[in-house]
């Protein structure tokens, strides 16, 4: 109820005549059935448009710092995720990846669509990055097909480290479906993961014409934090030491 209160009544209709959002390829999603809706991952504001221009309902695995920020800012951001069924994860790994596993079975096991960004975390500079395997896992243990999504021009409006997003236009493409099957029982074989992983990658990549990066996008994440910090550090002026004797 709070998810259609949220969509038509409160959120989608205001957001919708403010940036007048536009979608290529929405007859792709299956009418019913369970489904995975991969998406590259450019800005904070992927996780609002995608939902509100389909018409099916469903749930994003949203990174669990969206739940517990602080101040009005971090309240609100929980309030929203919750009440459009966003499901907190934790990416440390180990046995929380294996639990971000088992909610995505559960989502996709009651016959839903699921929300996913491949590479783990927004892209720090507009580039598409190595997919992350555990969508190939979610995709071949729930048989269920993948839908490419490419978001169009959101870290325009919203980049990353800005609060108030720009006024424009941002649109969704939307490819068609792609079938796994073919893999059945091999969703343990780390090479076939990483086959149709990378499937998917440049199904995104040929979708939306991203350049693209055979890295972790989190890995470009620390090697510039790594920078920035050594950038940050104090200089000694060695002519201001005391002499020695």
């Amino acid at each position: 109820m709070f998810y259609w209160l949220m969509k038509y009544i409160v959120v989608g209709p205001i957001v919708k005549a403010i940036f007048r959002p536009w979608i290529i390829g929405a007859e792709n999603i299956p009418p019913v059935g369970g489904a995975i809706l991969a998406s590259n991952h450019l800005s904070v504001a992927d996780s609002i448009f995608l939902p509100l221009m389909i018409e099916r309902p469903m749930t994003f695995l949203a990174k669990n710092e969206y739940f517990t920020g602080r101040g009005l800012k971090g309240w609100a951001t929980k309030w929203f995720m919750k009440g459009t069924g966003q499901i907190p994860i934790d990416r440390s790994g180990g046995s929380a990846s294996e639990a971000a596993l088992n909610t995505a079975l559960q989502v996709l096991g009651r016959e839903e669509l699921l929300g996913i960004y491949p590479e783990g975390t927004r892209s720090p500079d507009g580039i598409l990055y190595r997919g992350r395997t555990g969508i190939a896992r979610m995709a071949m243990e729930a048989r269920v097909p993948v839908l490419p999504v490419v978001m169009v021009d959101t870290d325009t409006m919203m980049p990353i480290g800005r609060t108030i997003p720009r006024v424009m236009r941002v649109g969704i493409v939307i490819g068609e479906p792609l079938d796994f099957t073919r893999y059945e029982g091999m969703e343990n074989d780390r090479y076939v993961l990483r086959s149709v992983t990378d499937e998917i990658m440049v199904a995104l990549q040929q979708l939306g014409g991203q350049r693209y990066r055979d890295v972790y996008a989190s890995s470009v994440k620390m090697q510039r934090a790594s920078v920035d910090d050594a950038v940050a550090a104090p200089v000694v002026d060695a002519s201001a030491a005391p002499a020695r004797d």
